[in-house]
């Protein structure tokens, strides 16, 4: 653990968003970080304004009892996908709130979702042991996967979208699909159930979060070349910063964390919750952090003092520099560096878990 870890005082929320009636399971942010979207086991999804904390307009609603398990952002930034308690996939416009889609295939709630690099697919993991892929435009199942997990925990595609990893219940392992055909490549062990992952953007790392640790495999290898320790239960998610310099984790422990990854310690002391956290997610210049949490709140927390005051600000890296790394891009609806993620054009993608 870093020797600052001991050094500060708790630290409490920037911002309680307060509202929803049941755990709050992911997040994504939209209008150049302005504002955010909830999902809720409620039933709904809300729109936050993120500076004052305060909801815009009415709930999204479709069903009074449909649980939201998981979410995702389009790389347009146009369209939210949802998973729900009924085993559908539903697509959202943006702009209108309204349900433009609805994909159904699942038999179990729908707990992962990851779109694709180029916006035309999007993977769904699913209580029901299945991994499948959709076709954004005819709506169509293109691929199933029976990943034989009991339940399907998270699901993600590599950053060329030429593989899938899967992780899930009652079987300690992530298992590394063939994108394409669905063929099994590799079955990465584990000591316990893997519940979040993420891959670096450029594809050589792929990160887990499992029973009190974080690992950290090379996937030209697939050798496990790190472990991050702190947690004392299950990681629900965790989310790379754009800069890949800083990963933020969120668990059962009822604690979210931050860790620097060139040297695998933690950062400041746990962020404490009165509840499990189930997702939390890095904002694109890595100075805020969102968390939701299943005492029905989201909260934000300021990151770049807690950087500061641990003499570790070059981990956040300028968002200057993060437009040129990545290249000339339309940033206005980049999301956060969401709850399970990994970077494409740009964007995350949601690897989600419920």
């Amino acid at each position: 653990m870093s020797p600052s870890t001991s050094k500060m005082p708790a630290i409490t929320p920037h911002r309680t968003m307060q509202g929803h009636t049941d755990w709050v399971n992911n997040v994504v942010q939209l209008n150049g970080g302005r504002q955010i979207i909830t999902c809720s086991v409620d039933g709904s999804l809300r729109l936050w304004d993120l500076e004052s904390g305060t909801r815009i307009g009415e709930d999204w609603r479709y069903g009074n009892k449909l649980g939201v398990w998981s979410m995702a952002l389009s790389p347009s930034g146009k369209t939210v996908a949802s998973g729900c308690d009924d085993g559908k996939v539903r697509l959202w416009d943006v702009e209108t709130r309204k349900v433009i889609a609805k994909w159904a295939g699942h038999t179990s709630v729908v707990c992962a979702l990851c779109w694709s690099a180029d916006g035309n697919q999007v993977a769904s993991g699913s209580w029901d042991g299945t991994a499948r892929v959709w076709d954004v435009e005819s709506g169509k199942n293109v691929l199933t996967i029976k990943t034989r997990h009991d339940w399907v925990r998270a699901v993600t595609y590599s950053p060329d979208a030429t593989k899938i990893a899967t992780d899930g219940r009652d079987e300690d392992a992530v298992k590394i699909w063939d994108a394409k055909r669905g063929k099994l490549l590799k079955t990465l062990k584990h000591n316990n159930q893997v519940y979040s992952l993420a891959w670096t953007l450029d594809g050589k790392k792929l990160i887990t979060g499992s029973y009190g640790s974080i690992r950290i495999f090379d996937t030209a290898t697939w050798q496990e070349i790190a472990i991050l320790e702190g947690h004392t239960h299950l990681v629900y998610a965790i989310s790379l910063s754009q800069n890949e310099r800083l990963l933020a984790s969120a668990s059962v422990d009822k604690t979210a964390r931050l860790w620097n990854l060139e040297t695998n310690l933690q950062v400041g002391p746990p962020l404490q919750h009165e509840n499990v956290v189930r997702c939390a997610a890095l904002s694109l210049d890595g100075k805020l952090l969102v968390t939701t949490c299943e005492d029905e709140n989201a909260y934000t927390w300021d990151i770049h003092a807690i950087l500061k005051e641990a003499d570790l600000e070059n981990l956040v890296q300028p968002l200057s520099d993060v437009n040129s790394f990545f290249g000339k891009q339309n940033y206005t609806n980049l999301p956060l560096a969401d709850c399970s993620s990994r970077v494409i054009n740009g964007r995350r993608c949601y690897a989600g878990r419920g």
